[in-house]
């Protein structure tokens, strides 16, 4: 039994701060981070659990290849504990009937997880601190918090990519055939940009980048010599006792700089029929999923292609919910939903076979899945988009990008859009695409 301890005063950029700066000096640690106030009416209901959930340093380690969600269930089962870390998009080859031969550089496990020394929680300014150390040991833990600004370190990373701008629009249009022929109704196809041999300081990587996007689900999560700094958007799937919820996005809009230009790129948001489609599409597709360990009857759509303000961008959210049974083990809600739709298209088979076919990279950490398991067996995951993947290991560097294919697409408008949605990694790099 962990004991619990209480501190005050403290605020989410400081606490920041201090546990980029602890990274330093730790092998393992994993730092969650919604850029939102609690408080905001704007906001679905319940959006966020904590301003900040981390964990520190390693007591106990779980790495898999192989029946993954069963291995996970049974360490969980064996320590009742808290676990951070990641499950690989790759996790579907044990799933379904799939396999995967790109390039994979990052060299992503399908599944890992550590159990902290210590857990932190930060909700407002009130900061709790779970460990089996002392109250002695956990205040020595406090005192040395370092909240100084990380050293400046300006990176100049520059990414190659797998494809080239003509190869890219030839995929989109032979990607559209297999929807017209009725193979596929949508499919999310990813590029990756890349670098070898980059030497950069990943907690100074994380700090700008969250201080750009301020995302509700950015996390930085280290394990030994990997990297995931993540500036997600998106929610992937939250368990709390019994309820599940899902919140997948389809459709983003960047922030105007007036309010009559913000309110013009809402309606045009919340009125585009590409997006409406796209986000419905998932959302039937999340349905299915979540019926397959929910209670008869309880699968709900709560809010239906609803268009929320965050302080870099709009975003069209879609809300599902189920019940479950309590004798359901929460790895089984997590498999039937895995990969998540809005990073694979319907349907989820097929397009994961297509994916394979038309990608030239092993996605691995990237469109899987960052988030923790509490001792009671609830969870909470982001979807690893707008997120910088760094192997020390061997100085590889990796960003994934993509978007959802659909027959209204247009591979140009495609093409430019994944350009947007990268150019905030890029400019942390200080690389400039040359298109």
């Amino acid at each position: 039994m962990r004991n619990s301890f209480r501190y005050y005063g403290f605020n989410k950029l400081g606490l920041l701060k201090a546990l980029l700066n602890i990274s330093n000096n730790m092998d393992y640690i994993s730092v969650l981070v919604s850029n939102l106030d609690k408080k905001d009416s704007n906001l679905p209901k319940d959006y966020i659990n904590y301003d900040i959930i981390a964990g520190v340093d390693k007591r106990d380690l779980l790495i898999t290849n192989d029946d993954s969600f069963e291995q996970l269930n049974n360490f969980h089962s064996q320590r009742e504990d808290w676990l951070f870390g990641y499950l690989s998009y790759d996790l579907k080859n044990e799933i379904e009937d799939l396999s995967s031969n790109n390039i994979d550089n990052f060299n992503t496990d399908n599944l890992s997880f550590f159990v902290p020394e210590y857990v932190l929680l930060l909700s407002e300014e009130t900061l709790e601190i779970q460990t089996y150390y002392s109250k002695n040991n956990c205040d020595e833990f406090v005192r040395a918090f370092n909240f100084s600004d990380l050293s400046s370190c300006p990176h100049k990373v520059s990414l190659r990519r797998r494809d080239d701008k003509t190869s890219y629009l030839k995929k989109i249009n032979r990607i559209k055939n297999h929807i017209q022929s009725g193979d596929i109704y949508e499919m999310n196809y990813c590029q990756e940009f890349y670098a070898t041999g980059a030497k950069v300081v990943a907690e100074s990587i994380f700090a700008e980048l969250n201080t750009r996007m301020q995302t509700p689900f950015a996390s930085f999560l280290k394990l030994k010599d990997k990297y995931i700094l993540s500036a997600s958007p998106e929610r992937f799937l939250r368990k709390t006792k019994t309820n599940i919820l899902s919140q997948p996005i389809k459709g983003t809009r960047k922030r105007g700089d007036s309010k009559l230009t913000d309110d013009n790129l809402i309606d045009e948001l919340r009125t585009s029929q590409k997006d409406i489609s796209e986000n419905v599409m998932i959302a039937d597709l999340v349905r299915n999923d979540l019926s397959i360990t929910a209670k008869k009857d309880t699968v709900k759509v709560d809010e239906l292609c609803k268009v929320y303000t965050f302080k870099k961008i709009h975003q069209m959210i879609t809300s599902i919910s189920s019940e479950i049974d309590r004798n359901i083990s929460f790895t089984d809600v997590l498999k039937s939903s895995f990969p998540m739709g809005s990073m694979t298209g319907a349907p989820k088979l097929r397009s994961m076979e297509l994916i394979e076919y038309f990608e030239d990279f092993k996605r691995g950490a990237f469109s899987g899945a960052v988030g923790y398991i509490t001792p009671q067996a609830d969870f909470d995951f982001n979807v690893v988009i707008r997120t910088i993947l760094y192997n020390l290991a061997n100085n590889y560097l990796s960003i994934g990008v993509g978007g959802a294919i659909t027959i209204n697409s247009e591979p140009m408008e495609e093409y430019e859009e994944c350009l947007i949605k990268a150019k905030p990694l890029f400019d942390v790099l200080n690389f400039q695409i040359d298109d």
